[in-house]
């Protein structure tokens, strides 16, 4: 059993809980979660914010940080000890064009998300929370997960394992509009206007510096210049 923490209705309020995750197959990844990001997204799910289908009990958390403990006979890109994160998709069909060209999450058979999701749609199996038969996904906010190969990343000793957390949701959600419009690519010739300067924004601004951008932030809220000066 491993340990996590619940919402079990939309109150808000969390509460530790045991789960079981799915035996560790042939091409999975055992990881153990060191640190998991708390997106704002998972604080509207959690209180039923938003208009789509919620599953409770719920686990949350989709900027999954760890060590590989595990891994199944067919792994071939990991193996135990090395550093490694999981965004929100944990799954997908494999088999459509979109899958073919690594954008999963334009999936035309549906994605697999991290939690939340129906878990028989690629025989991912249940997984249990004590007193209750559960066949979708749970999160980050737990002691471990079992993950296809094909949706772990490799975290470089470079990178702080705390700090990259977000990088596996806020920073690619930011990265790639910034790489996809070319401000990348350009560089210093490149002018990137941020809108907003909360999570998501602080992000971009730091990723369109990292490009050698010349970025200009745009919010309504006045304190924030100081911060946005720090930045450069």
């Amino acid at each position: 059993m491993v340990l996590a923490v619940v919402a079990k209705d939309t109150s808000g309020v969390l509460e530790r809980f045991e789960i079981e995750r799915r035996a560790v197959g042939d091409s999975d990844v055992d990881i153990d979660i060191k640190y998991c990001g708390i997106c704002h997204s998972d604080l509207h799910q959690i209180r039923g914010e938003w208009a789509m289908p919620l599953l409770y009990p719920m686990v949350p958390g989709h900027e999954i940080a760890g060590i590989v403990r595990s891994v199944g006979p067919k792994v071939t890109k990991f193996k135990v000890g090395d550093r490694v994160g999981v965004g929100c998709i944990v799954d997908s069909c494999r088999s459509c064009d979109s899958c073919a060209k690594g954008l999963e999450q334009f999936c035309a058979n549906g994605m697999l998300g991290t939690y939340n999701s129906k878990t028989t749609k690629y025989g991912q199996k249940t997984k249990v929370l004590e007193g209750h038969d559960s066949e979708y996904t749970f999160g980050g906010y737990s002691q471990s997960v079992v993950v296809t190969e094909e949706c772990v990343v490799r975290i470089p000793d470079s990178i702080d394992l705390a700090a990259s957390a977000p990088l596996l949701c806020a920073g690619i959600t930011t990265y790639s509009p910034l790489a996809h419009f070319g401000a990348k690519a350009k560089g210093s010739a490149c002018t990137t206007g941020v809108i907003g300067f909360g999570g998501l924004g602080h992000m971009a601004v730091k990723l369109a510096l990292a490009m050698g951008n010349t970025v200009y932030v745009f919010s309504t809220s006045v304190g924030k210049k100081a911060a946005v000066e720090e930045l450069g």
